[in-house]
């Protein structure tokens, strides 16, 4: 096992017009837009796959518009979380995995679960959900992170909850949802949603430099000082983890510039 983890910062998606010009460079054919973005950033969360499901021939395109060492992840579909009870999601979790995640190969980044700020947590509700979840799909590793936002998360059940199934809580920076930032499997998931129009990169520097160093202490297998947590454990993992931090929401037209910034700060 290596040393560490890897860091990768991305964005959501590649297309969107106020980032022609800005991100992109004036004339760049928008069919070329993936390729480029990819080659800027280490990640993309595609999020398209949260309304509809998506072609086999779509993710091989995406792959293959993609540099060696990229990851894409996955916002799962819709049908799958906005459930009365999580329990009876099984064959929709299949249906979601069967469109074609596995033609990403090893460009497949962790698929993220997003749940509405109404749902509340159940332990034996979402102990039944992960279970659910597979661990591969056609040969391809399947790595999963929950997107939480109602306030019962905030609980050391929880957090024990997706350790025993290796699954990632993801840690929001948002003015809206609660911060969890407890690390709970063998890699970590953010997304920052703070991003302000009127500053270049998005996030000030010192706000950059704070995310910089949160990134490489997971990168290194910690769960840092200064952020929200749930549980008091703090359990280091030996090897370190893979870290995905995304840049979304907030003032999106920064976002490539902020996930610029941040990684610049990040690389070793």
């Amino acid at each position: 096992m290596a040393a560490k983890g890897k860091i990768r910062v991305g964005i959501g998606g590649w297309t969107f017009k106020p980032w022609r010009g800005t991100f992109y460079p004036k004339g760049l054919r928008q069919a070329d837009e993936l390729e480029y973005a990819a080659s800027q950033l280490g990640a993309i969360e595609i999020n398209g796959t949260y309304y509809r499901l998506q072609k086999p021939e779509s993710f091989a395109k995406w792959r293959d518009a993609a540099p060696d060492g990229f990851q894409f992840t996955i916002k799962a579909s819709r049908y799958c979380t906005n459930r009365k009870d999580l329990r009876e999601t099984g064959e929709s979790i299949e249906k979601f995995c069967n469109q074609g995640v596995a033609e990403l190969g090893d460009k497949l980044g962790p698929i993220f679960w997003q749940f509405m700020a109404t749902k509340k947590f159940d332990a034996e509700e979402f102990d039944a959900f992960l279970d659910m979840l597979p661990g591969k799909w056609e040969g391809v590793k399947l790595r999963h992170a929950l997107d939480v936002r109602h306030e019962s998360f905030i609980c050391p059940e929880f957090v024990a909850l997706m350790r025993k199934h290796n699954a990632a809580i993801v840690c929001a920076d948002s003015d809206k949802y609660p911060q969890l930032a407890d690390q709970t499997a063998d890699f970590a998931y953010a997304r920052l949603m703070r991003s302000r129009e009127e500053v270049e990169t998005g996030y000030p520097d010192a706000e950059l430099d704070d995310w910089a160093e949160t990134a490489q202490q997971w990168q290194d297998g910690k769960q840092p000082d200064g952020r929200s947590y749930a549980s008091p454990d703090a359990p280091s993992l030996k090897g370190g983890r893979d870290a995905y931090v995304f840049f979304i929401s907030g003032a999106k037209v920064r976002a490539p510039a902020a996930a610029q910034a941040l990684s610049a700060r990040t690389s070793s």
